[in-house]
């Protein structure tokens, strides 16, 4: 039983994540956020902070990943591919295809990335440009859990701290 450590960047302590709680066209659907690269969490928790005039805090959890994998309906996407872009795109139109698991794991549509994401979903740039350019970044990561007993059973709060 393995556990790494995640992090979540925001304004607010949270001790029991809500998977309901997010919005639903996020890059995996509506779920409960979180990292293992701490410098991306504070990064997120920093911008937010800013947008609202609040303090960032970050909140770390200890998360079992090895027991969600074996025991969850999982989708780890590892590069930003044709299967990762039409996710995203799916997720980002509404079309819940986070649905269908309990935990998505992948790169981020972030800053870097999402100028050719919109471009593609706009009909601007076809997939195999879009492919080209996305093949250029390195994927951040993210993991997004969906199911709430997942959540609860394998997502142990281990503090917080203000960035």
């Amino acid at each position: 039983m393995e556990e790494v450590v995640v992090y979540h960047g925001g304004t607010e302590i949270v001790e029991r994540p809500d998977c309901k709680r997010g919005r639903k066209n996020l890059d995996f659907g509506q779920g409960f956020y979180v990292t293992d690269i701490r410098q991306q969490a504070e990064d997120w928790a920093k911008l937010t902070a800013d947008r609202r005039r609040m303090t960032p805090i970050l909140n770390r959890y200890r998360l079992n990943r090895d027991a969600i994998i074996s025991e969850a309906r999982c989708k780890i996407f590892k590069a930003y591919d044709e299967e990762w872009l039409e996710f995203i795109v799916s997720s980002r139109q509404g079309q819940s295809a986070g649905d269908a698991y309990d935990y998505v794991e992948g790169g981020v549509a972030n800053d870097r990335v999402v100028d050719t994401i919109n471009l593609y979903m706009a009909g601007l740039m076809d997939r195999g440009t879009a492919l080209r350019r996305l093949s250029e970044h390195q994927p951040n990561n993210q993991i997004c859990l969906l199911n709430q007993g997942i959540t609860d059973k394998y997502l142990i709060f281990d503090g917080t701290e203000e960035i």
